[in-house]
């Protein structure tokens, strides 16, 4: 970028838009003072504290909510010495920290580090897991927390959404309307835009352009704009031709020199004025299918899950009848870690079921993008050589047509993919599913590393695409282009969801506010009345370290389905995965005795 002069007003929600390569990230590490500019001053006056997503997380010991706590330096330093002044016992500290922490505002920290783990994901008892037992998507969500915890009068978002479900994409949403700062957002997602910004920065061919309006309004201005900058330039030249052909006419006049030579200054005057140069539209296309029959998938009474012998096996969705026929355009919708991963893994048959039967047409073809397909590119090779290795005896002249179709024009199809983007590494990974032509598309998150331009060509080719489609993805834009057909997979349960994106978000609005209701009534439930025959209680030491053991064993056992239900584990392959099974397993046998001593236990008492 350059010449870029920018003034920005306290409250603004800024959302900073481009294509890929353009500029966004160096003008926040500009920002944060992390680059230099060549030329020209950027000022952030030393009182205002910026908030950003940190880009690593290290493997700490640290409790999940102590880590998101640490946000707030300060009340966090405050606590960590009130804990350590009642290990000692120094009450005249402890009074101390009380006080500061009133000066602080900072008594409802630990309640707000909590709501911040709720609205990304996190249930409750696994605000005490280490952050290193945590797998990468779900730290992620841990820095993103840890940013909105700190307090802050500019915030830094780049990219926000990549590693979240829609609905901690909708939870996100209100939180920053509410943000009393300044925001600068990076995203490719044009719903979230549309619900958050203020105001827009788009940045091209080295510069930058403030728009007033969220995306959409951005894209009719920006539209409007290029419209009179051509009808401007074509005038210009027009009035050009003239003069010039004035000039040429007679230069050479002696009656005319004087007029002539005054056209030549005023020509030299005219401003120039940059014609409108069209910006290769990305296009991008699903071949047809070689065959289309009209049934092509189905799961019959399916229970969806991991592990081995029944008795320990972990069903995440019960009794799923899902049947696929050719047209059909369906997204799954449903909270983080509900399951839909697991039935895609399902359909697909990377995971066989623990019960019920899958069905396929003979000529199914199935293409499947999954969350860990863009890591799982061979290092040091081209997209010729990943092409090629499915396409044996194909020419090489072929092999470039296609690639190039796909945005990877000449040199380009034999660069190493170690140099690619995200973006381009995803757009292979697609382009290697369409050269099959499947005749079903199981796309699970396809636009996390995907920018505007190609979120938009991929919307357009799924959208004339023959086949049958299903779709998990936080981009509600794309969801509504493609998708015709919701199934909701929730607790427990995969079923047709009958309403539209909408819908969904007063479902879950609806949702939790009955969640918050049932906890608050069970708190105000009076005690059961005592039994008639009373029996001697349980000894009281032993009740507490069986209870402790049972909600140790409870909490690792959901802590391991968590990361069963997180895509990320496979990107290591099938042992990771594996080794996770086992371990759930085992861990699921040892709760089992636990809560037998338990009740027995009672029962003894």
């Amino acid at each position: 970028m350059s010449n870029v002069d920018l003034a920005l007003q306290a409250g603004w929600r800024l959302g900073v838009i481009g294509r890929n390569g353009t500029g966004k990230s160096s003008l926040f590490a500009a920002i944060q003072g992390e680059v230099e500019a060549d030329r020209g001053d950027i000022d952030v006056p030393a009182r205002v504290r910026i908030a950003s997503v940190a880009q690593e997380t290290p493997a700490l010991d640290d409790p999940a909510l102590d880590f998101v706590l640490s946000g707030d330096a300060k009340v966090h330093a405050v606590i960590q010495a009130e804990r350590a002044a009642m290990e000692r016992e120094d009450w005249e500290a402890v009074a101390e920290a009380h006080h500061k922490l009133e000066e602080l505002g900072g008594y409802d920290a630990t309640a707000r580090a909590g709501k911040l783990l709720h609205g990304l994901g996190f249930t409750a008892d696994t605000h005490a897991r280490a952050v290193k037992e945590f797998s990468g998507g779900w730290r992620v969500r841990l820095n993103l927390a840890r940013a909105l915890m700190t307090p802050s009068d500019l915030l830094l978002l780049d990219e926000p959404t990549n590693h979240l479900d829609l609905d901690a994409v909708l939870w996100l949403e209100q939180w920053l309307l509410k943000y009393p700062g300044t925001l600068l957002l990076i995203s490719h997602d044009r719903e979230f835009l549309d619900e958050v910004t203020t105001h827009t920065l788009h940045l091209h061919d080295g510069k930058a352009k403030l728009y007033t309006g969220d995306y959409t309004a951005f894209e009719r201005q920006r539209a409007e704009h290029l419209r009179l900058q051509q009808i401007t330039h074509e005038k210009v030249q027009a009035e050009r031709a003239h003069l010039q052909s004035f000039i040429d006419r007679f230069s050479a006049s002696a009656a005319k020199a004087k007029q002539a030579q005054s056209r030549v200054k005023r020509l030299a005057k005219m401003a120039n004025t940059e014609a409108v140069r069209a910006e290769r539209a990305l296009r991008i296309e699903f071949p047809a299918p070689a065959k289309l029959p009209h049934a092509l998938l189905r799961l019959m009474h399916a229970d969806c899950g991991y592990g081995g012998p029944a008795s320990s096996r972990h069903v995440v969705l019960d009794q799923v009848s899902f049947i696929l026929e050719a047209g059909d355009r369906v997204a799954l919708l449903g909270p983080n870690g509900a399951g839909k991963s697991t039935l895609v893994k399902s359909l697909v048959g990377e995971i066989p079921l623990l019960t019920g039967e899958r069905g396929g047409h003979p000529d199914l073809r199935i293409g499947y993008f999954a969350q860990h397909t863009v890591e799982s590119l061979r290092e040091g090779t081209s997209p010729i050589d990943h092409l090629g290795d499915i396409a044996p005896g194909v020419s090489t002249q072929q092999l470039r047509d296609f690639l190039g179709k796909w945005n990877f024009p000449g040199d380009r199809a034999f660069e190493s993919v170690d140099k690619f983007s995200g973006g381009e590494r995803a757009r292979l990974a697609l382009a290697l599913i369409a050269w099959r032509q499947p005749n079903v598309l199981l796309l699970d998150e396809p636009t996390n590393h995907l920018d505007l331009d190609m979120r938009e060509a991929l919307a357009e080719a799924l959208a004339t695409f023959d086949g049958a489609i299903v779709l998990v993805s936080h981009d509600r834009h794309l969801i509504g282009l493609v998708c015709e057909t919701f199934w909701r997979v929730a607790d427990g349960v995969a079923q047709p969801f009958d309403g539209d994106l909408d819908a969904y978000a007063v479902w879950l609005r609806s949702r939790e506010a009955t969640d918050s209701r049932t906890k608050a009534a069970a708190k105000a439930a009076p005690a059961p009345a005592a039994a008639a025959t009373k029996k001697k209680p349980p000894n009281p030491h032993k009740l507490a370290q069986m209870e402790a053991r049972v909600a140790e064993f409870e909490s690792k056992l959901h802590a391991i389905d968590m990361d069963l239900a997180d895509p990320d584990v496979y990107a290591d392959g099938a042992t990771n995965a594996s080794e996770l099974s086992r371990q759930r397993d085992a861990l699921a046998a040892e709760l089992a005795r636990a809560e037998e001593d338990l009740l027995a236990l009672y029962e003894n008492a």
